[in-house]
């Protein structure tokens, strides 16, 4: 008896330590997305002056934080800044932009990188919001096409 009670401890620890290493991976990609779409919208808002725009990426913004409105706290509770291996590593690619469209290339790939992590995390504790990550990241996939395409052809 005394073994098989160690065994389920054993798993429910498994568990929640894979949970709150999701949960940290969910929190970061949270920011990332969340970032890198309000980035983008300043850029849409700002510089194209496009109000369809930026009222769509202002709304896919906020759907983001909605959809893990439920989780917000655990997320936030998994959170490790001191201790995150990747939190001072930079690319020299991260650090210099040529003009605005690459900023907002940069940005929204970050964004849609970020949701497809969603995405797939997602299937782990609730299979009904995969569907509605994917919907999202195909808009930004549109909007970084139609805007993308605007912002090159100018010279900024």
């Amino acid at each position: 008896m005394a073994k098989v009670k160690t065994k389920l401890k054993a798993k429910v620890a498994v568990k929640v330590i894979a949970k709150d290493k999701i949960f940290r991976i969910l929190d970061a990609n949270l920011n990332r997305a969340t970032e890198g779409v309000r980035v983008a919208e300043d850029i849409v808002r700002f510089v194209m002056n496009d109000d369809v725009l930026t009222k769509r990426l202002k709304e896919i913004r906020h759907e983001l934080v909605d959809l893990m409105k439920d989780k917000s706290w655990e997320l936030r509770g998994a959170r490790r800044v001191k201790s995150d291996v990747g939190a001072n590593k930079t690319i020299l690619a991260e650090s210099k932009r040529k003009n605005l469209a690459d900023v907002f290339t940069a940005n929204i790939k970050r964004a849609e990188e970020a949701v497809r992590v969603f995405e797939e995390l997602s299937k782990l504790f609730d299979p009904i919001m995969g569907p509605k990550f994917k919907k999202l990241r195909f808009e930004l996939y549109d909007i970084e096409q139609r805007a993308g395409y605007r912002l090159k052809s100018k010279k900024n």
